[in-house]
């Protein structure tokens, strides 16, 4: 089953969205509160405590003022912008926790493929969503017990400047869309993603995530171990191949990678 077979992204007249087979609402829940910390740590600190917290629940921020990207990075708010987290509770026979990153990512992509058509926006291995070369959206899982939890921070209307790379704003390309019929799509996007890795596996997620993200032949750096080269797309499990200048294949199963950093030598 290709991915979006089940449900569909595009929303009936007047609002929700609907089963593709035109049987009842399906959006999971969405909690929205005015201000918190860091929605990631919310649910982890509900989780830890013991609280149930159902899988495909979502808690959305209006602001927050302790928000975390990859490796420790502050993620600024915006008003306007989405900035939410969700739970997935892990089963016996889910593929490897490590490629929800990739389910995350595909799951975000097609909500805004589907709610700004126009704009084409590209999946970076493994967190990020860019727009035209700059980063829009990122993607933050961490693990509490047998559950992961997993944040999203798009740039609906603002987009925080960044010191080490461009960022932008689906509202600079002329997409503004509502923050909460955004959440609404990522929600049934997101439960279809996660449909699909259970019950086709981690493959059938990189086959999805391949389409969407950059190009093979895209120059990349492996920013921890400063490695250059090209990418070369990815292993079934969810690594990236990157192909160095001799012409080996290098798995990186994680790690943060920088786009058009030229080959050593070149």
């Amino acid at each position: 089953m290709a991915f979006g077979d089940r449900l569909s992204l595009h929303p009936r007249p007047g609002g929700a969205v609907r089963e593709r087979s035109g049987g009842a609402l399906l959006i999971p829940p969405v909690e929205r509160i005015a201000e918190t910390g860091s929605t990631n740590a919310d649910l982890v600190v509900r989780l830890a405590s013991g609280e149930h917290v159902g899988e495909g629940h979502w808690l959305v921020a209006d602001r927050q003022t302790a928000g975390r990207g990859r490796l420790g990075r502050d993620w600024n708010d915006g008003q306007g912008n989405f900035m939410g987290s969700t739970v997935v509770h892990l089963t016996a026979g889910d593929p490897s926790p490590a490629t929800l990153a990739l389910v995350a990512g595909v799951a975000l992509a097609k909500a805004v493929v589907a709610l700004a058509p126009d704009v084409g926006p590209t999946l970076k291995w493994p967190n990020d969503l860019l727009i035209d070369g700059a980063k829009c959206a990122g993607i933050l899982l961490e693990r509490s017990g047998n559950s992961v939890v997993i944040g999203i921070g798009v740039n609906l209307v603002t987009a925080p400047e960044l010191p080490d790379r461009p960022t932008a704003a689906l509202a600079d390309k002329g997409a503004r869309l509502d923050r909460d019929r955004f959440a609404d799509a990522l929600a049934v996007a997101m439960v279809d993603a996660i449909w699909i890795w259970r019950q086709e596996g981690a493959a059938s997620i990189v086959r999805a995530w391949l389409p969407l993200g950059h190009s093979v032949g895209t120059p990349l750096r492996v920013s921890e171990q400063q490695v250059d080269g090209v990418f070369d797309g990815l292993a079934a499990d969810g690594a990236l191949r990157l192909r160095r200048a001799d012409g080996a294949i290098m798995l990186v199963h994680a790690g943060d990678v920088e786009l058009n950093r030229p080959l050593e030598g070149k």
